[in-house]
């Protein structure tokens, strides 16, 4: 048995083809899964922010309008909190945040708890704009997982939370 016709193949799959015939002494077979699975999530980034930008958010706006949307009434997070929410570096969330803020999205505050510290809360303007914009999202989301069958998609869902359980390890 040959190898597959590049034409049949991905463009992962063309990658790893390459390696095989540059260095046939490696296994690339890793490639197969990070490859792919970097340029999914690359596609998927842009097929996301397209939605968001019909609301007029960028992809951080719509993280910090829908962590603290979650969060349930009052609507509001502590800087820090919010950014162990989007796993993003306090200074992105200031970044994210002033921009919200210039858009009467949230608001900041001192916390009546530490007058050191600081409140980001969900104004009524961005209390809609978020609830519109995720309802969009999800369709979006039902749009772009539909692609695969349920029982695929359930048996990726399970793999990936393994393998993120095992990478936290």
């Amino acid at each position: 048995m040959g190898a597959p016709d590049e034409g049949d193949l991905d463009h992962v799959g063309r990658i790893m083809v390459k390696w095989h015939v540059a260095r046939p002494d490696l296994d690339v077979s890793p490639q197969g899964v990070i490859g792919r699975l970097h340029r999914l999530a690359a596609r998927l980034t842009e097929e996301l922010v397209a939605v968001y930008g019909e609301f007029g958010l960028g992809e951080g706006e719509f993280d910090v309008l829908a962590t603290l949307r979650r969060e349930g009434a009052p609507y509001e997070m502590t800087p820090g909190d919010l950014a162990d929410w989007t796993m993003v570096s306090s200074g992105a969330v200031t970044k994210r945040v002033d921009r919200c803020v210039e858009q009467g999205w949230v608001t900041r505050r001192v916390s009546d708890d530490d007058a050191r510290g600081r409140v980001v809360a969900l104004t009524d303007a961005g209390r809609d704009l978020i609830d519109r914009a995720f309802v969009a999202h999800l369709a979006n989301e039902h749009r772009l997982v539909g692609m695969i069958d349920e029982t695929e998609r359930a048996r990726l869902a399970r793999t990936l939370e393994s393998w993120g359980r095992a990478l936290d390890d």
